[in-house]
C-alpha cells in the first residue's frame, strides 16, 4: 500500500524546507508593503475624519481597498506561480485605482484639506512605481494553467 513512500533521507535538501519567519520577514520589510501600510495609516486618519455620512458612503470602500491591497501582497509575495501573482497584482491595481479617484470624490465635496488629499494621491504614485519594480520580477516560465486561460500565453 505505501510502496511509493520513499524512507530514504539523501534526498531531503535542507534548503527546501519553508521557513515561515523568514517568509514573514520578507513580506513585512518589502517596501511595496510598507508603502501599503503608509496608505493604509493615511486612508485611516482621512475617513477618521470624515462625517459619519461620508464615513459610510466612502470610508469602507477606501479601508476595504487599503486592505485588500496589503492581503493581496502579502498572497503573491508568498507565492511562486506567475499566474497567480499576476493575479493578485492586478486586484492590488483596481483598488489601489479605486483609493486614487476617491481623493478626487472628497476633494470635489470639500471634505479634506486638499493637502491631505495630496499626501494620499502621493502615497499611492509611489507605491505605482514600487508595484511597477516589483511586478518586473515575476517569472513568466513558472506558471501553472488553472483552467482560465489567463496570462498563461
Amino acid at each position: 500500500m505505501w510502496d511509493d513512500f520513499d524512507d530514504d533521507e539523501a534526498d531531503w535538501d535542507e534548503d527546501d524546507e519553508f521557513d515561515a519567519r523568514k517568509e514573514h520577514q520578507n513580506i513585512y520589510k518589502h517596501p511595496l508593503m510598507k508603502k501599503s501600510k503608509d496608505i493604509f495609516a493615511l486612508t485611516r486618519a482621512l475617513v477618521g475624519s470624515l462625517d459619519e455620512a461620508r464615513k459610510e458612503l466612502y470610508g469602507n470602500i477606501m479601508l476595504e481597498d487599503t486592505t485588500t491591497m496589503i492581503s493581496r501582497f502579502s498572497g503573491a509575495e508568498g507565492a511562486s506561480d506567475y499566474v497567480l501573482k499576476m493575479e493578485k497584482a492586478v486586484v492590488m491595481k483596481v483598488h489601489a485605482k479605486s483609493l486614487y479617484s476617491m481623493t478626487y470624490q472628497l476633494g470635489m465635496e470639500g471634505t479634506h484639506a486638499e493637502e491631505h488629499l495630496e499626501l494620499l494621491r502621493e502615497a499611492i504614485e509611489e507605491y505605482r512605481l514600487l508595484f511597477i519594480e516589483w511586478i518586473k520580477g515575476f517569472d513568466p516560465n513558472e506558471k501553472n494553467d488553472d483552467g482560465w486561460g489567463i496570462f498563461t500565453d
